[in-house]
Protein backbone atom coordinates (compact mmCIF):
# COMPACT_ATOMS: atom_id res chain seq x y z
CA UNK A 1 0.00 0.00 0.00
CA UNK A 2 2.89 2.35 0.73
CA UNK A 3 4.11 1.97 -2.87
CA UNK A 4 0.63 2.74 -4.21
CA UNK A 5 0.49 5.84 -2.03
CA UNK A 6 3.87 7.01 -3.30
CA UNK A 7 2.77 6.49 -6.90
CA UNK A 8 -0.49 8.41 -6.42
CA UNK A 9 1.30 11.14 -4.49
CA UNK A 10 4.01 11.46 -7.13
CA UNK A 11 1.47 11.71 -9.94
CA UNK A 12 -0.55 14.30 -8.04
CA UNK A 13 2.57 16.31 -7.22
CA UNK A 14 3.64 16.28 -10.87
CA UNK A 15 0.21 17.39 -12.06
CA UNK A 16 -0.08 20.20 -9.52
CA UNK A 17 3.48 21.38 -10.03
CA UNK A 18 2.98 21.66 -13.79
CA UNK A 19 -0.40 23.31 -13.43
CA UNK A 20 0.76 25.71 -10.74
CA UNK A 21 3.91 26.79 -12.59
CA UNK A 22 1.80 27.45 -15.67
CA UNK A 23 -0.55 29.66 -13.69
CA UNK A 24 2.35 31.52 -12.09
CA UNK A 25 4.33 32.28 -15.22
CA UNK A 26 1.78 32.49 -18.04
CA UNK A 27 -0.41 35.55 -18.35
CA UNK A 28 -4.08 35.01 -17.54
CA UNK A 29 -5.15 35.94 -21.06
CA UNK A 30 -2.86 33.28 -22.54
CA UNK A 31 -4.10 30.59 -20.14
CA UNK A 32 -7.71 31.08 -21.27
CA UNK A 33 -6.85 30.19 -24.89
CA UNK A 34 -5.47 26.75 -23.90
CA UNK A 35 -8.95 25.34 -24.35
CA UNK A 36 -12.24 24.80 -22.58
CA UNK A 37 -10.57 23.47 -19.44
CA UNK A 38 -8.91 26.84 -18.84
CA UNK A 39 -11.82 29.17 -19.51
CA UNK A 40 -12.52 29.41 -15.77
CA UNK A 41 -9.77 32.05 -15.65
CA UNK A 42 -12.22 34.49 -17.27
CA UNK A 43 -14.07 34.63 -13.94
CA UNK A 44 -10.98 35.51 -11.86
CA UNK A 45 -8.47 38.33 -11.64
CA UNK A 46 -4.88 37.79 -12.71
CA UNK A 47 -3.80 37.97 -9.08
CA UNK A 48 -6.30 35.26 -8.09
CA UNK A 49 -5.06 32.96 -10.87
CA UNK A 50 -1.47 33.48 -9.74
CA UNK A 51 -2.53 32.87 -6.12
CA UNK A 52 -4.13 29.57 -7.09
CA UNK A 53 -0.95 28.68 -8.98
CA UNK A 54 1.16 29.45 -5.92
CA UNK A 55 -1.07 27.24 -3.75
CA UNK A 56 -0.74 24.41 -6.26
CA UNK A 57 3.05 24.67 -6.37
CA UNK A 58 3.31 24.78 -2.58
CA UNK A 59 0.91 21.85 -2.31
CA UNK A 60 2.91 19.82 -4.83
CA UNK A 61 6.11 20.46 -2.90
CA UNK A 62 4.35 19.62 0.37
CA UNK A 63 3.11 16.30 -0.99
CA UNK A 64 6.61 14.95 -1.59
CA UNK A 65 9.46 16.92 -0.05
CA UNK A 66 8.72 16.50 3.69
CA UNK A 67 8.53 12.72 3.34
CA UNK A 68 11.63 12.50 1.15
CA UNK A 69 13.69 14.58 3.55
CA UNK A 70 12.04 13.08 6.64
CA UNK A 71 11.53 16.58 8.00
CA UNK A 72 8.03 17.21 9.38
CA UNK A 73 6.32 14.43 7.37
CA UNK A 74 3.00 15.50 8.89
CA UNK A 75 3.05 18.16 6.17
CA UNK A 76 2.26 15.52 3.54
CA UNK A 77 -1.35 14.86 4.62
CA UNK A 78 -1.77 18.55 5.42
CA UNK A 79 -0.71 19.43 1.86
CA UNK A 80 -3.12 16.83 0.50
CA UNK A 81 -5.89 18.34 2.61
CA UNK A 82 -5.06 21.84 1.39
CA UNK A 83 -5.10 20.75 -2.24
CA UNK A 84 -8.39 18.93 -1.61
CA UNK A 85 -9.86 22.24 -0.45
CA UNK A 86 -8.59 23.86 -3.64
CA UNK A 87 -10.30 21.10 -5.64
CA UNK A 88 -13.59 21.64 -3.82
CA UNK A 89 -13.36 25.24 -4.99
CA UNK A 90 -12.49 24.14 -8.52
CA UNK A 91 -15.42 21.74 -8.67
CA UNK A 92 -17.73 24.47 -7.38
CA UNK A 93 -16.58 26.85 -10.11
CA UNK A 94 -17.07 24.13 -12.74
CA UNK A 95 -20.56 23.42 -11.42
CA UNK A 96 -21.52 27.09 -11.55
CA UNK A 97 -20.20 27.36 -15.11
CA UNK A 98 -22.06 24.21 -16.19
CA UNK A 99 -18.80 22.38 -17.03
CA UNK A 100 -19.92 19.03 -15.65
CA UNK A 101 -17.44 16.84 -17.54
CA UNK A 102 -14.53 18.92 -16.29
CA UNK A 103 -16.06 18.94 -12.82
CA UNK A 104 -15.89 15.14 -12.86
CA UNK A 105 -12.14 15.36 -13.49
CA UNK A 106 -11.79 17.75 -10.54
CA UNK A 107 -13.71 15.29 -8.38
CA UNK A 108 -11.32 12.47 -9.37
CA UNK A 109 -8.41 14.63 -8.19
CA UNK A 110 -10.35 15.36 -5.01
CA UNK A 111 -10.89 11.65 -4.31
CA UNK A 112 -7.19 10.91 -4.85
CA UNK A 113 -6.17 13.74 -2.52
CA UNK A 114 -8.60 12.60 0.17
CA UNK A 115 -7.19 9.08 -0.18
CA UNK A 116 -3.62 10.35 0.35
CA UNK A 117 -4.67 12.53 3.30
CA UNK A 118 -6.61 9.69 4.94
CA UNK A 119 -3.81 7.16 4.49
CA UNK A 120 -1.01 9.46 5.63
CA UNK A 121 -2.94 10.75 8.63
CA UNK A 122 -4.01 7.24 9.59
CA UNK A 123 -2.92 3.70 8.85
CA UNK A 124 0.04 4.50 6.59
CA UNK A 125 1.53 7.51 8.36
CA UNK A 126 5.27 8.04 8.18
Amino acid sequence: MNIALWIVTGLLATAYLGSGVGKLFVRKERIAVFGPSARWTEDFSAAAVKGIGALEVLGAIGLVLPALLDIAPILVPLAATGLAIVMVGAATVRFRRGEFTLMAVDLVYLVLLVFVAWARFGPYAF
